[in-house]
């Protein structure tokens, strides 16, 4: 056996780790209404070609990153709609490169249809972050050559109303199982990719990543990055040059955009 079979048939992989994640919640989206969350869905499940996509494209086994970027959970025109994570439509399809069947998810909210590549809506969030990656980078190689994307709690979260919940206004108590099964993902997730620094896009997900870092002993580094949200004013002032700053200030440089050379 070669050495980089070796190396494949003993590490857990970013792959097979999502199928493991996937296969731990697979029965939230059945579960009864709980608090403010009325529809429960999981991308991982109804995206998982174009997941699966990301995962053998973008993190093959063996390969080692810079550094992990780590979001929070899916957004409804994000991640929501693609399996991707900040999987804006337009991005994943026409940056990333990426093709793949989604299904209709057996309950999903009337106003919050979930179309795939086809949404004609995108999520803003998910644009200034591959966004930025596009504009620095130039190509997806270039950027997955030293970093790599990942989420950590798999499902999105919608209130009666449509609004998005983040995993915080959920409630622990309905989210116990889920994040125990994604605080492991995490785990083999970096085990695999073994990142100098885990930085978490938005102070949960920064929150999360250090508490799992410190549990397995990881002996990474941690830190955090604005979140690319329209919801925070700091964002909406210049979202892409403060988070630039911040990975300057982390020791993860990115190229200068191309519009600035």
């Amino acid at each position: 056996m070669s050495p980089q079979a070796a190396r494949e048939g003993a590490a857990v992989t970013v792959l097979e780790a999502a199928r493991r994640l996937r296969e731990a919640v697979r029965d939230y989206p059945a579960r009864a209404p709980a608090g403010r969350v009325a529809y429960i869905l999981l991308p991982l499940e109804y995206a998982w070609e174009l997941h699966a996509a990301y995962c053998r494209r973008f993190a093959p086994p063996g390969h080692r990153v810079e550094a992990v970027l780590l979001g929070m959970n899916p957004g409804p025109w994000g991640m929501g709609q693609t399996g991707v994570p900040f999987g804006s439509p337009d991005m994943v399809r026409d940056f990333l490169g990426l093709r793949g069947r989604v299904r209709q998810p057996a309950r999903m909210h009337p106003r919050r249809p979930v179309l795939g590549l086809d949404c004609p809506r995108n999520e803003v969030s998910g644009q200034r972050l591959w966004g930025a990656v596009r504009d620095c980078f130039g190509t997806p190689e270039a950027f997955f050559a030293r970093f790599y994307v990942a989420n950590y709690c798999p499902l999105l979260l919608l209130a009666a109303s449509g609004a998005n919940l983040t995993p915080e206004r959920a409630g622990r108590a309905l989210l116990a199982d889920c994040l125990a099964a994604a605080d492991l993902h995490l785990e083999r997730v970096l085990r695999a990719l073994a990142p100098r620094t885990v930085i978490g896009v938005g102070r949960w997900a920064a929150a999360r990543a250090r508490a799992v870092v410190e549990r397995a002993g990881l002996g990474m580094r941690t830190g955090m990055l604005l979140h690319p949200s329209p919801a925070s004013p700091q964002a909406n002032r210049g979202w892409r040059e403060l988070a630039l700053a911040q990975l300057r200030a982390l020791g993860h440089p990115w190229p200068a955009p191309a519009s600035s050379r």
